[in-house]
């Protein structure tokens, strides 16, 4: 009996982790470009990840030496 209830609390401790962490934020960003060929404009997107602007602390100036 106590067999499964083990297997059962190793399974769950090794999934909890991979929930905890987010995906990143990604946005689309799209550039017009002249085909070489064509002479033609065209579409070039990519993905691009969308990181989180901290706010810092102002360093403090050392006091007379």
């Amino acid at each position: 009996m106590k067999q499964p209830l083990i297997t059962l609390a190793v399974v769950l401790s090794l999934l909890a982790p991979a929930t905890v962490f987010a995906t990143a934020e990604t946005k689309r960003v799209c550039v017009e470009q002249v085909d070489a060929k064509t002479k033609k404009p065209k579409e070039v997107c990519k993905q691009v990840k969308v990181h989180k602007k901290l706010e810092g602390t102002k360093v403090p100036e050392k006091q007379g030496k």
